[in-house]
Formats: C-alpha cells, structure tokens, sequence
C-alpha cells in the first residue's frame, strides 16, 4: 500500500475544506531575531541619553536665574608658634602655623569673634602634644586639619565653620 501522489484537483479538494470545516491557520510572519535586537538597543541609546542629559546638562525649571552662591568668609587667626613634644630627645623642635577659618555665612564673624580665646586655647593645647611624625607627609596635614577643624567647631558650638585652611606651616 504505497501512498499515491494526489493529482492537483485533489489538492484543490482538500484546501477548499480546510475553508469549509476548519478555518485555515494564517500564516504568522516571525520578526527576525535582529531586528529586535536592534531595536532593544536603540531604545535603550535614547533612554539613557534622554536621562544623561536630563541630569547632567540640568534643567532650568529646578533653579532660579536669579539664585547667587554665597562666597566663603576667611578669618585670619594670629600666628601659633608651639614647641613640639619631644619623647627622648634632646633637640627641642617648634610649629609655627599660619591659620584662616572659613566661615558659611559673614553673619558668623561677630559671633566666634568674643569666642577666639576658646579656639586659640584648643589649638595650643592640641598641637603641644603633636610629635614631629605625626606632621609627615599629606595625610598628616589632612589629620591636623581635620583634628583642628573638629576643635574649633566644639568651641563655638552651635556654630560651625566650613573648615580650617592653613596657609603657613613651619617646623624647626
């Protein structure tokens, strides 16, 4: 029982009931697996430049034109002249430091200036304990300016300074 080739009427047959007792299955068109691709990634190009842009380049409805950033104010501080501790050692060494305080607001001159003998006694009392090891290098300085940042602001607390800048430092 050999299958036999259906003559083209018969094929005809068959189509015209698969219209008359089934409905025939569309064809469904299959995107290629490309063209999705390259439409994720363009999508996704625009989103993220869309948003760069948004946060990067800024926006003009969040800030007024008008808004001025406030300049610091500087205080000079006189000059601090310490002799260091010396642990053993025969050759006493000094510290001079040359110190400005950067303030937020110029209202908080008048209100630390009756407050500099406190700051002027914190930073003599620290800096007689410093060794000369404790000043080598940048990250020393960084730890002095930190430490003295850190005592000024308990000294004239509720107020606070922006930092402690130095503008003349000596060891002898």
């Amino acid at each position: 029982m050999a299958l036999k080739p259906k003559p083209a009427d018969a094929e005809i047959e068959d189509e015209a009931e698969d219209a008359e007792g089934k409905p025939a299955k569309p064809a469904k068109k299959k995107l290629p697996l490309k063209l999705i691709i390259i439409a994720a990634v363009s999508l996704l190009v625009l989103g993220g430049g869309g948003a760069a842009a948004y946060l990067f380049l800024g926006h003009s409805g969040d800030k007024p034109a008008n808004a001025a950033v406030k300049p610091a104010i500087f205080v000079d501080l006189p000059d601090v002249l310490v002799n260091l501790s010396n642990a053993g050692s025969d050759r006493t060494q000094y510290l001079k430091v040359k110190i400005v305080l950067e303030l937020p607001d110029p209202l908080l001159v008048a209100q630390i200036q009756p407050l500099m003998p406190r700051v002027m006694d914190a930073f003599q009392t620290y800096l007689r304990e410093l060794r000369p090891t404790d000043l080598d290098g940048s990250a020393g300085l960084y730890r002095l300016k930190e430490e003295l940042t850190r005592r000024v602001n308990a000294a004239v607390a509720p107020n606070r300074i922006n930092a402690v800048l130095f503008k003349e430092i000596v060891i002898q």
